[in-house]
This record gives C-alpha cells, structure tokens and sequence, in this order.
C-alpha cells in the first residue's frame, strides 16, 4: 500500500461509520412509529397502518427537501463541514424524537414525525458525504465501487442490529411502552456525539476541484449528462424497490400470509429481518468481488436475478410451503412453514444489497467537477423510498392483494435492468469535466 492510501485510511474508516449511522437512525423510525401506534391505542386514540408508517415517509421525503441545497453545501463548503453539520443536526433529530415519547396524545405523534423529519436531513447529509468520497478514495471504478460497497455492508449490519435490539427492548410490540425504546435512542444520541469527535479530530481530504472551481460559472452540470439522469430515475426506483420488498412482506405474513395460530408477528418479523441480513451478506459479496466485477455487470446480474425472483413470488401459489428457521415469541427459536413466495421475496436481499453501489458508481462516472452536486440530485431521489412502497401499499388496498402489488417491484427491476445494460453509457463525453 502506498503513502497516500495509508493517508487515506482513517477518512475510509470514519465513512464507513458513516455508512452504519444512516442505517441505525433511519431504520429506529419504523419502531418507534409501532410503539407510538400501541401507546396511543392506550390512550383510545387509533392510529391506522397508513399513520403509522408516516414517519418513515418523513424520513425520507427529508430527502426531497434537503438532497440539493446539501449538495451545493458540500460544494461550497467541503465534507467535513458537511460530515459535522450532518451529525449536529441528526442528533436533534434523534433528540426530537426522544422528547416525543415524554409526551401524550397526537402531540407525540406530530413531534415524532418532526422528529423523524429532521433526522432525514442528516442521513440525507451523511449520504452525500460518504458516497462520492468512499468513491474518490478508492480511485473511482471497480475499486470505488468495492468501497462503496465495504460501507454498505456495515450500512446493512448497523441495520440488521437495530431490529435485533428493538426485539430485544420491545418483544411484545402490542404491549410496548414508550420507555422501552428509549435505550435505542440513547444508543443513537452516543453514536453521534463519538461520531461528532472523531470526524473533528480525523484529516478528511477535500476535492481540490471544489476550492478550484467554485467560483466559475458554466453551462452544463449534472443534468447535462443523460446517463446521470437515469441513474437519478434509478436511485428513485431502487430505494423504493429495497424498501418496499420487506414493508409489504412484513404485512402480508402478519394479516393471514401465515397459517399459524400464534406468533404470526414474530414469524413475520423474522422473516423480513432475515431480508437484510442477506443484504449485509450480499454487501459482503460485492465488497470481496468489487474490485473484480464491474459495476455493469454486477447490476445486470441482480436486476436479472431479482426480477426473476420477484415474478416468482408473483405467479406460485401461497400454498406452496418451505420451511425457515425463525423466532416465534414465547415460543423460541424453530422452524416455521412459510410461503414459497416469501422466501423467494427475502432471497431478493441478497439483489438489492449491491445495487446502490452499483448505480452511483455509473452515474457518477466522468461527472469530474460535477460530482459533488451530482450527488446532492442523487439524495434528492432517495425519496423514492417513501414515494414507491406508498404506491405499491395503495396497490394492495385497491386489488385486496399483497402480491399483486409486486409488479410495481417488477417494473421497477425492469427500469434497472434497462440502466445497466443501455442507460449507464455515457454518451457526453464531449462536455469538460476538469
């Protein structure tokens, strides 16, 4: 290893801490938005599913509002201001949220989604630091993409950890207490504030094209690259795919997708986690094949496969049974007879895992100076991951059917195949990056 890749070394860990934060503080909203559901009820005061899920829908709507302004931020003014102002305002988030649970009634429930609100800023900060600079710090191409996909791993693992600790503060969710989350977010709160100290005390390297260009005006940006623009749509529909896959599947298993007489929400909430821990499996695949496997290709491979996987679900009849390990409450571990399609749906884990990785590196690549607000419109189009599980969720109310709602999985796969294999290519080779 060089001098200056040994340089890089604790900027690439910081980033990849990075990584694991976004998913630990995004993932607690979908907790706390049962637990406040439970806990009105209580109160007599009913909160539907649609409600309850308006939290993780602020979360990242956050990142609509907040994904441009914060890109031409890091472009005036660095990533590690950026990383800093990130943390600062995440851990009002998350502080905000915590305040919520102190409260009653439909006041805790709006300071809960303002608090969701606020978080979403910050993870959509955090990601517009840690992407284009885990990209620039592997060089860019395949050893780019293998970075990228390193943080994504510890994303899922930091993920996966979150749902473990809310089973293990909350098991029963219909008897939960708000005091019972709250050690998840005090987890949450020290992160930032160890985070906030380590990102001070770390040399972060800046893009020299950021204080070179800053002040030049030109014509063209981001936009100007059609295979940027796809992989903009791409964003938007891969966010909502791996967020929709096991929202969706979580309800179907808990509304008679189970033939059990008991422990059908803890069955199901097995099943779905058992959908990200193959993504961190499938993150860790890519992260030892990245630096050998194009990103091209690696997309191909998974949008192929995960269509493939998703229309299976889609046409095999629910009476169709395999067996899975699982976690059924009082019950213990054991094995559980689930449908065929909803192991075919949680298999998709080890698709999506990769994908993200994937579509930054090809959008991204040959933006030069445009990069840093290139990612800005990237996190901008994260809010499909509120926007496609609330189409594919009105699917299910309209047709009464959970798996016919998956063809809106389907065509989003068909979208992503079409980049990869047409859409990537970057046909404006003639506009100056330098």
């Amino acid at each position: 290893m060089t001098q200056k890749q040994n340089s890089n070394v604790p900027a690439i860990i910081v980033c990849i801490l990075l990584f694991g934060m976004i998913s630990f503080v995004t993932n607690l909203a979908s907790p706390m938005g049962e637990v406040l559901k439970y806990y009105l009820a209580g109160q007599e005061i009913v909160i539907p599913n649609w409600m309850a899920t308006l939290g993780v829908l602020c979360n990242f709507i956050a990142y609509a509002v907040m994904g441009i302004p914060a890109g031409n931020l890091l472009q005036k003014r660095g990533y590690k201001f950026t990383a800093l102002l990130a943390v600062v305002v995440g851990f009002a988030g998350v502080g905000i949220q915590t305040i919520a649970g102190l409260l009653s009634g439909m006041t805790a429930f709006t300071v809960y989604l303002l608090g969701a609100f606020v978080g979403g800023f910050s993870m959509c900060m955090l990601n517009i630091v840690v992407n284009p600079m885990l990209n620039k710090l592997g060089g860019g191409g395949n050893r780019g993409n293998q970075l990228v996909q390193v943080g994504g791993s510890f994303n899922s693992l930091m993920g996966t950890a979150v749902i473990f600790l809310t089973g293990v503060f909350v098991p029963e969710i219909a008897k939960a207490q708000i005091s019972q989350v709250f050690p998840l977010m005090y987890i949450a709160l020290a992160i930032f504030a160890v985070a906030f100290v380590v990102i001070l005390f770390t040399a972060i390297p800046e893009n020299p094209a950021i204080e070179a260009k800053r002040e030049e005006k030109s014509q063209y940006g981001p936009m100007s690259f059609r295979h940027f623009v796809l992989g903009a749509v791409a964003i938007f529909i891969y966010v909502g795919v791996e967020v929709g896959i096991p929202n969706v599947l979580q309800k179907w298993l808990q509304n008679g997708g189970l033939q059990v007489e008991s422990g059908a929400e803890a069955i199901a909430g097995t099943v779905t986690a058992t959908y990200w821990l193959l993504m961190l499996v499938g993150r860790l695949l890519g992260a030892a094949l990245g630096a050998k496997v194009s990103a091209k290709s690696m997309l191909t491979a998974v949008s192929t496969v995960g269509l493939c996987l998703v229309l299976g679900a889609i046409f095999l009849s629910p009476e169709i049974v395999v067996n899975l390990p699982v976690f059924k409450g009082t019950a213990g571990f054991g094995m559980a007879a689930v449908p065929v399609n909803a192991a075919l749906l949680v298999l998709c884990g080890l698709c999506t895992s990769v994908m993200w990785g994937g579509i930054f590196n090809l959008a991204v690549e040959g933006l030069g100076k445009y990069t840093e607000k290139g990612a800005g419109i990237f996190m901008a189009m994260v809010c499909g991951g509120g926007i496609l599980p609330f189409l594919q969720n009105a699917v299910v109310d309209w047709t009464g059917s959970y798996l016919i709602s998956y063809w809106v999985i389907a065509a989003g796969l068909i979208f992503l195949l079409y980049y990869a294999l047409v859409g990537s290519k970057n046909v404006n080779k003639d506009i100056p990056t330098e």
